[in-house]
């Protein structure tokens, strides 16, 4: 059985991890920033899930920490978006440097 090597699998979930991180600094719209968001997560979930298969593979405990990761970020998600839907209610926009000019 052919296995991929570790070494792969981190430049995969480093690649996720900062193209996450370039969509979080550079976008003004709120969507694409939680989308960057949700790369970032899985870069880790990416990681997670490796380390286990390399380091313990007979335990779990990485597959458990993934699993609630998608948990709370899909949690984040609908926290997210009704936030979202709100702003664009109020303001007719989704650009976050609106939503910092928002008046109270």
């Amino acid at each position: 059985m052919n296995t991929i090597p570790l070494t792969h699998i981190l430049f995969v979930s480093t690649a996720l991890f900062f193209i996450g991180m370039y969509g979080l600094f550079t976008r003004r719209n709120i969507i694409t920033m939680l989308m960057s968001i949700e790369l970032i997560l899985n870069s880790v979930n990416i990681n997670f899930i490796a380390f286990n298969k390399y380091l313990h593979p007979a335990n779990l405990d990485g597959v458990f920490f993934t699993i609630f990761i998608i948990a709370i970020a899909a949690a984040e998600a609908a926290v997210a978006i009704a936030i979202i839907i709100n702003l664009y209610r109020n303001h007719k926009s989704i650009d976050i440097e609106d939503a910092a000019e928002m008046k109270y």
